[in-house]
């Protein structure tokens, strides 16, 4: 049976710094790396048995608490520590029991050998709230920090943070396609209402996750989505409903990226072309 394994990272500046962190697996393969200046945030993708995704995430995460500071990050996305996120997704003969399995055995592991503290989220979790990973992160790591001795924002593994690594949000999900959407403007409003406008949650489309976030590197800014079911609701019905936001609002798409990895049925002849996908390759699909 096979997992896949899609930790971020809070670091996508230093890129030499990701790469150390990424060669800490040695164990498996890692099949992509998605990283962002602007977000500060990187994605890395791979895939092995239950046995070999945990020992990979924990060596991963072991050479991200040697290299990193979490009290020094900046960037334009959520974080609550330096491996902000570990899922664990059933992929080949795998069931999402093994998935659980393997973010429980990874919390423990890395509590009591690093001290670093866990929130379980999606199917691993133990406390009904912290199913949704915005509830987990609720607030960042300034605010987890002053509210981590309150009962209801305890970690599930160990106690208080990490004086340097904060804390770690381990879950189990269905695999989902993250994908951002770049705007021809640096009103971050604008982003920010047409995240509200599609997102599940304000009635918008099933199954869509979005925040707005600035680029300000470029000058520009990004509705970043999950998308947690493509059956339900497909890339190109993101990107339409986007780009008709868009064009109320009196801007326009630039482009749109992939972060990690796409199942192959999500895929159809020209949609990198159709929805400007601009780091689309064939190696993305599987």
């Amino acid at each position: 049976m096979i997992l896949e394994c899609v930790p971020n990272i809070s670091e996508g500046i230093e890129l030499d710094v990701v790469s150390q962190i990424s060669s800490a697996i040695k164990n498996i393969k890692v099949r992509n790396i998605h990283s962002d200046p602007d977000h500060n945030r990187s994605v890395l993708t791979f895939f092995g048995t239950p046995e070999e995704a945990v020992e990979a995430a924990f060596q991963m995460t072991l050479r991200s608490m040697q290299l990193l500071d979490i009290n020094s990050h900046q960037g334009g996305h959520p974080f609550i520590g330096v491996v902000d996120v570990i899922p664990f997704i059933p992929f080949k003969d795998a069931t999402m029991e093994d998935a659980k399995t393997a973010a429980h055995k990874l919390g423990e592991k890395l509590w009591k050998e690093l001290k670093l503290p866990i929130y379980y989220y999606g199917e691993a979790a133990k406390i009904k709230e912290r199913k949704d990973l915005p509830y987990v992160r609720k607030g960042g790591y300034a605010v987890l920090r002053e509210e981590i001795s309150r009962p209801e924002r305890k970690p599930d593994v160990g106690e208080g943070l990490h004086v340097t690594a904060g804390a770690t949000a381990i879950g189990a999900r269905e695999f989902l396609i993250a994908y951002n959407i770049n705007l021809n403007t640096n009103d971050l409003s604008i982003a920010q209402s047409i995240a509200k406008n599609i997102r599940e949650s304000h009635g918008g489309l099933k199954g869509v996750r979005a925040l707005g976030l600035p680029l300000d590197s470029r000058g520009i800014t990004q509705v970043s989505m999950n998308i947690v079911d493509h059956k339900e609701t497909s890339l190109e019905e993101v990107y339409e409903s986007v780009d008709g936001w868009a064009r109320e609002y009196k801007v326009e798409i630039i482009g749109s990226e992939l972060v990690g990895m796409m199942p192959k049925g999500a895929y159809s002849r020209g949609i990198e072309k159709k929805l400007k996908i601009t780091n689309f390759i064939l190696e993305l699909l599987i």
